[in-house]
């Protein structure tokens, strides 16, 4: 009986390591806070609610010039 404690006892021991390795996460290193918020924004989602008020909140994109500023600037007004 004490051969069969000891062996269960030592398999336990060699078991242990692999599920502390399994259970432990992995952690990750950043050099600077620019790549820890990139990989934050990356892996977290945005609520459905939030989304949907910055939806609403951003408006349309403003309408692009008719030329370059400087033709707009010496063609000036023209009677």
């Amino acid at each position: 009986m004490k051969r069969q404690t000891k062996n269960q006892t030592a398999s336990e021991t060699r078991q242990t390591p692999a599920l502390r390795q399994e259970t432990q996460p992995a952690v990750l290193e950043f050099n600077s806070v620019e790549e820890l918020l990139r990989h934050d924004a990356i892996h977290t989602p945005v609520p459905p609610a939030i989304e949907h008020r910055l939806a609403r909140a951003l408006p349309a994109p403003p309408p692009q010039p008719a030329g370059p500023w400087w033709r707009r600037w010496f063609r000036g007004k023209r009677s």
